[in-house]
């Protein structure tokens, strides 16, 4: 498959929100996304997005890739939540040794990978060759289409503390059936456990390496998005998901709102001052969310085609701001979902799943406004970080 150009990539994530609509439902139902909705990204050539160039891939920028997920988030979210998680773990995969990505990609250029990138839950030990590693993840969203894992742990005895990075094949850890949630119930965001597994050193990176382009993958793929700080940059890639789902809700509801009637008035709603004011404080929220994460992908963008890096108060700019951009997203959901009625409450309604996903969507530590905030504000302020990862 010739790779695509980014018009390409985003006329075919265009065409499939449709398609994805009418499977909104039956992901939920399934607590997983459809096989033929995996296939259909596949086929799409949207999972080589983020593949490097010199391996056939797209290697797109920051801006494209978040146009994208958007794209996918409008036809369903957990689509775009999934769809976000496999883009971005190609993505880290181009960060890893040469061996790790030939391993993976060498056998399939479109090879499915997910991640739980939650520190805490994982212990590792350094022995010969590599380290062992044992853990149990929550959060694995698209894990049951994945051929390999990204798991994070913590370095047992290092000091300073270690953070790190390892990638296992399916097969060498465990998917607990956990995912029912009230929101994003299509991710099939299940657990995962491994116990006591050797994982070889080239499978293997110091998340240290991550945030200023010397990541062993940089060697052979050293385009500029490969070398922006990884972690700072984490909050497009679930933002995308979350602004996605709130531009397709509030466009959906302007859309039936224009003909709609109240039920007991019988007066159309398109006339209400009330409406009219809940209609363009959320169009207005959701067109300001998206110029602010597409503005600092632009910058972080330009920074890194300087030959510098965001330094780190950009950094955690980028993450407070993403956060305050998911919370007016957030609020454009909400605003409708008030408006709506009583038949905003109905499954038949997407807008009762537009609010149930939006919920779960800002839960993430990316989109969550107080941790990141309370970041940046130390930064402003002339402290140091409380953020090791940035």
């Amino acid at each position: 498959m010739a790779a695509l150009d980014r018009e390409a990539l985003l006329a075919r994530a265009e065409a499939l929100i449709p398609v994805l609509r009418e499977r909104a439902a039956a992901a939920e139902e399934l607590r997983r996304i459809p096989d033929e909705t995996i296939a259909d990204l596949v086929e799409s050539g949207l999972i080589r997005a983020t593949l490097p160039a010199r391996l056939g891939g797209a290697e797109v920028d920051y801006r494209t890739m978040m146009e994208i997920v958007a794209l996918v988030s409008r036809g369903c979210a957990s689509t775009g939540w999934v769809y976000c998680n496999l883009a971005s773990c190609t993505f880290k995969l181009a960060l890893w040794p040469r061996e790790a990505q030939d391993e993976i990609w060498e056998a399939d250029k479109d090879a499915l990978l997910t991640g739980n990138l939650i520190f805490p839950c994982g212990k590792a030990s350094r022995v010969a060759g590599g380290y062992r590693l044992s853990g149990r993840w929550p959060f694995g969203s698209g894990i049951d289409h994945a051929c390999a894992n990204f798991f994070a742990a913590m370095v047992t005895g290092a000091e300073p503390p270690e953070f790190r990075l390892f990638l296992v094949p399916k097969g060498e850890y465990t998917v607990l059936d956990t995912w029912r949630a009230s929101g994003l119930r299509g991710t099939g965001s299940n657990d995962a456990a491994v116990d006591d597994l050797f994982v070889p050193e080239y499978r293997t990176i110091d998340a240290k390496d991550t945030r200023n382009g010397a990541a062993p993958g940089n060697a052979v793929n050293p385009g500029t998005v490969y070398r922006l700080p990884l972690f700072a940059m984490f909050f497009t890639w679930v933002g995308a998901t979350v602004l996605g789902m709130a531009e397709a809700a509030v466009e959906g509801y302007v859309e039936a709102t224009r003909t709609r009637a109240a039920h007991y008035s019988g007066q159309r709603l398109a006339e209400l001052g009330t409406i009219h004011v809940k209609v363009a404080e959320a169009r207005a929220a959701v067109a300001t969310a998206r110029r602010i994460y597409l503005a600092n992908c632009d910058e972080a963008t330009a920074i890194a085609d300087g030959g510098a890096q965001p330094d780190a108060e950009a950094r955690a700019r980028y993450r407070a701001e993403g956060a305050f951009a998911a919370r007016l997203c957030c609020q454009a959901v909400d605003l409708i979902t008030a408006a709506s009625g009583g038949g905003g409450v109905y499954d038949r309604n997407p807008l009762s799943r537009a609010f149930r996903d939006i919920h779960a969507g800002t839960a993430h530590i990316t989109q969550t406004w107080d941790p990141n905030a309370v970041t940046y504000g130390r930064l402003s302020l002339g402290l140091e970080t409380d953020n090791p990862l940035l």
